[in-house]
């Protein structure tokens, strides 16, 4: 799965990240050639399948620099998750390129959860999460784990307290929310590639197990604004906490967490 905030150079919403951007465009290769330097290590490392999935909103890669031994599943809408699962549990492990922190992590570059727009926080169980729990525990309850994180420094560190002995590598470092360090865009892909290697070297040696909790589940989801949560009125099994905080309960996770 891919990301475009936590790509080396990118640290603007509204110039990078957004559609509209005056460097989107630029954002989006920056990112492509971060994940070509994934998918390299991959091979280098034995692999003989790799899927690339676009998952930053609107669509955050640029296909005519693809990798050539690669697949990507994209499109805006999306896929039913019913048909993508389909898909994806035919695959072994799964890891993140270019993540950004959840929100509220004052030293993240780009940190939020799910949408920089709507969306303040959410947790699960009275325990903040972001994205990187979420495709975490939505793929730990099909048994596949993660594996790899590539990103902003404060996502490798939220990727580490989840999940124990995953690989990680940080290619710039917060200082606040649209300010960052980044290093090179060639060291960058070189630290990509060769720790997607030794991810996968490592996890053929000691396996690392799928990110499972226990339920029941109890996820909080709070908006910036009221009109966001008036959408969830009339969705089953939503409960209306406040004016800006809507409540879902379930035993399944994968109907949990990325309602």
């Amino acid at each position: 799965m891919t990301d475009l905030e936590g790509t080396a150079g990118v640290t603007s919403f509204h110039d990078e990240t957004y559609p509209e951007g005056r460097h989107h465009v630029l954002a989006r290769q920056l990112a492509m050639a971060e994940v070509n330097a994934a998918v390299d290590g991959f091979l280098e490392a034995g692999c003989d399948d790799v899927l690339i999935i676009d998952g930053h909103g609107p669509g955050g890669l640029w296909f005519e620099h693809m990798h050539p031994e690669a697949k990507m599943l994209h499109g805006r809408p999306v896929a039913p998750r019913s048909v993508r699962d389909s898909v994806l549990k035919e695959y072994d492990a799964t890891v993140i390129i270019g993540q950004h922190a959840m929100s509220g992590i004052a030293t993240s570059n780009l940190n939020h959860t799910q949408s920089s727009r709507s969306i303040y926080s959410i947790t699960l169980n009275d325990r903040p999460i972001g994205e990187i729990a979420q495709w975490a525990l939505y793929h730990g309850a099909f048994g596949i784990p993660l594996i790899y994180l590539t990103g902003e420094e404060d996502a490798c560190t939220e990727a580490e307290q989840l999940v124990h002995g995953i690989k990680t590598v940080a290619v710039k470092k917060g200082l606040s929310r649209e300010s960052a360090i980044s290093i090179s865009k060639e060291k960058a892909r070189e630290l990509i590639r060769e720790g997607a290697r030794q991810a996968i070297e490592a996890h053929r040696t000691t396996p690392l197990p799928p990110l499972v909790w226990e339920g029941p589940f109890v996820l909080e989801k709070r908006f910036f604004h009221t009109h966001d949560a008036d959408r969830y009125d009339t969705v089953a099994g939503t409960e209306r906490i406040d004016g800006q905080t809507i409540r879902i309960t379930g035993e399944d996770i994968r109907q949990v967490i990325y309602s």
